[in-house]
């Protein structure tokens, strides 16, 4: 089994994530986990932390040659601003964090809950998702999030391919696939931070290249549509996922909905079988299963809840009324947020893929897949 598990706070020495299960015989190239690391510290509204901090992987254990070898790959990002012993606690619990929650929990400090329950963390889960995707690249499967609707304001989508699509995201500020809306995103940005408030959004993640049947049916916690939502929405200030239509679906008639099946051998469309749908609402899976169809999953991030004009809060020591406490927070952390889901996604996506085609070597799985393509042809 694909998995991995991360280690580390905010302002500690490092970030480790630990990844089990992954293939041999795959060649890795760290300067796609860099690019997304880089990515990640993007996008408008950021805050001063990104310019501190220059993020780059260490990989520890699990390679040889510049290949996997099989056994667990420990990956670590060591943090500039390392000062979490000099660090204070907070006696005023920020709303929309977990600082009264879990010091109320671990009968602790604020700040042994806050260190890790930052989103400082997604950084070494974009590590590990970037590593993932490297699963799937000899597949030919690609991932791509961006930014669809940012503080309530919609972004453009066009339609095509994930190739001519990336180009868009590239030169957008924001990480949407309309740059010419940028300056009105930039705009708001400002404005919104000026005020001392912050914004949230809606992101997008597309997959393609997907064959028929990654996940299963069988459990219910194995369907992948499953899985998928529970890694985004386990990434913080996610408060709502969408896969297809997602809540629209519940506003439709039946008719308006389902997607058609058709087949055409001159089509062979992304699953490479023929069977192709003239629309794509249930967002590339049914019943846990994917469908050949490309994959599209939403994530609804909340604003950042650290403002610089703080809510309304109490002492812990006196519960007397005061403002929250203000720790250097972003505006507006959008653009990221498409990058740690685009790459927990694809976490997903490469976990299902070697739970389907085996994990133990490159070379096995490539037979497999093409075992399995025959097999499906002759369905």
């Amino acid at each position: 089994m694909l998995r991995y598990w991360t280690a580390g706070e905010s302002h500690g020495k490092a970030l480790i994530a630990l990844v089990d299960g992954f293939p041999a015989g795959i060649d890795i190239d760290t300067s796609i986990i860099d690019t997304e690391l880089k990515r990640r510290q993007g996008g408008y509204g950021r805050g001063g932390r990104q310019r501190i901090e220059t993020d780059r992987v260490d990989i520890l254990s699990g390679i040889w040659r510049g290949q996997s070898i099989g056994s667990p790959v420990a990956l670590q990002v060591v943090n500039k601003d390392y000062k979490l012993e000099r660090l204070d606690d907070l006696d005023r619990p920020r709303p929309g964090h977990g600082d009264l929650t879990g010091a109320i929990k671990y009968l602790g400090s604020i700040r042994g809950v806050l260190e890790r329950a930052s989103a400082r963390e997604t950084t070494v889960r974009v590590a590990a998702g970037a590593l993932a995707r490297q699963i799937l690249l000899p597949f030919g499967i690609h991932a791509l999030g961006y930014v669809v609707e940012l503080g309530g304001r919609p972004l453009s989508v066009p339609e095509g391919p994930i190739d001519t699509l990336l180009p868009l995201r590239e030169t957008s500020i924001v990480y949407s696939l309309s740059p010419e809306q940028d300056d009105e995103m930039k705009a708001f940005i400002d404005a919104t931070g000026k005020a001392g408030d912050t914004l949230g959004g809606i992101v997008e993640v597309r997959v393609e290249g997907l064959p028929f049947g990654l996940g299963t049916h069988a459990q219910w916690d194995q369907k992948l549509d499953g899985r998928i939502a529970q890694a985004v929405m386990a990434v913080q200030a996610i408060k709502g996922v969408e896969i297809g239509l997602g809540f629209e679906a519940a506003r439709r008639v039946g008719s308006q909905v389902h997607d058609p099946i058709q087949y055409d051998a001159q089509q062979q469309g992304s699953s490479g079988l023929g069977y192709t749908r003239p629309t794509n609402n249930a967002g590339g899976l049914e019943a846990g299963m994917t469908n050949g169809q490309p994959l599209v999953v939403r994530a609804a991030m909340k604003p950042i809840s650290t403002l610089a004009k703080p809510l309304e809060s109490i002492n812990l020591a006196s519960k007397t009324k005061e403002e929250a406490a203000y720790e250097r927070s972003d505006v507006c952390a959008l653009s990221a947020a498409s990058v740690i889901i685009e790459n927990v996604v694809a976490f997903e996506v490469a976990r299902a893929f070697v739970e389907k085609f085996g994990g133990d070597s490159l070379r096995e799985m490539q037979a497999r897949w093409e075992s399995f393509q025959q097999l499906a042809r002759q369905r």
